[in-house]
């Protein structure tokens, strides 16, 4: 891998940069438990387009680092959605389009909440918008899904992730979408991105935040106060939702309509899983490609 990389603040961001000369750009970002090899079948479709295609590994996901050992290990949402802010600051880049699966959704549909017009469209894959707060409602199909995050709100799980992360994960993969989807030796290239120790730390902040049963970082906190309530969204916003998804059922993305001010448009994928991108990236690519050039920018 030709790894490019910028320093923010906090961290210094490992980054794929795919066709600079291309128009856009395309900011794609993975998930939890993913890396930026979730992009790898899609990246060349858009590139093929005519577009640049940056693929930023998440905090925690080697190879970004933190710039310092002292730096709270926060996983928290908002720290997700001011790191992208702060990407693009760097790169210098021109209302990219923002494209994003699980933990990236959140990232990048945060970034928007916190800086309006940052973005020219925003494409959600696989998590719905509005379902960050720790008294969302859940339906008890989505709190049986949910029950890795309670476990790492106990003793067993933390000490589970912290020692066993590899296998904690694979489960995910196992469960998440219909049997048989992924390769395993394609699951062991990914999981070299949570072979660090930051990958736990910001992994078990992150689900304790969301719920209530860690405090935050203080720097993020004027972000979290203006990401709760959601706020209303003015940007093109296409949301993409397998109908087998594992773990987010398609119900917990409906009716979000009045989130946004631009055009929303909602597909259900008939028998793909909780990872598009990955179990037809061809499709996602088709979609991404549709609707941004048919899509004007708010």
């Amino acid at each position: 891998m030709d790894w490019h990389h910028v320093n923010t603040p906090w961290l210094r961001i490992a980054y794929e940069d795919h066709h600079r000369q291309g128009r856009g750009p395309i900011v794609l970002l993975h998930g939890w438990p993913d890396s930026t090899r979730t992009w790898q079948g899609v990246v060349p479709l858009l590139v093929q387009a005519g577009w640049r295609v940056i693929v930023p590994a998440l905090r925690g996901f080697a190879p970004t680092q933190f710039l310092d050992a002292q730096t709270p290990r926060s996983g928290q949402l908002a720290a997700l959605g001011r790191d992208l802010l702060e990407f693009i600051d760097a790169l210098g880049l021109q209302r990219p389009v923002l494209v994003g699966h699980d933990w990236g959704a959140r990232a990048v549909a945060n970034a928007c909440g916190l800086r309006a017009g940052v973005a020219s469209h925003m494409v959600l894959v696989s998590s719905g918008y509005g379902t960050n707060t720790p008294d969302q409602p859940l339906s008890l199909e989505q709190v049986r899904n949910y029950w890795y995050h309670w476990f790492m709100a106990t003793p067993r799980g933390q000490h589970t992730v912290r020692t066993q992360g590899k296998d904690f994960a694979r489960i995910m993969w196992d469960t998440w979408a219909p049997a048989g989807w992924y390769d395993p030796a394609e699951f062991d290239a990914t999981a070299q991105a949570f072979d660090n120790p930051d990958w736990p730390e910001v992994t078990l902040h992150s689900y304790t935040h969301r719920w209530g049963h860690a405090s935050g970082n203080p720097t993020y906190e004027p972000d979290d106060a203006a990401l709760n309530p959601a706020p209303v969204l003015d940007v093109p916003t296409l949301m993409l939702h397998g109908e087998a998804d594992g773990v987010n059922p398609p119900a917990s993305s409906a009716g979000k309509e009045g989130f946004f001010k631009s055009r929303y448009e909602r597909v259900l994928l008939p028998g793909i899983g909780h990872f598009p991108q990955r179990e037809n990236p061809e499709l996602i690519a088709q979609h991404i490609l549709r609707f941004v050039q048919t899509t004007p920018s708010s």
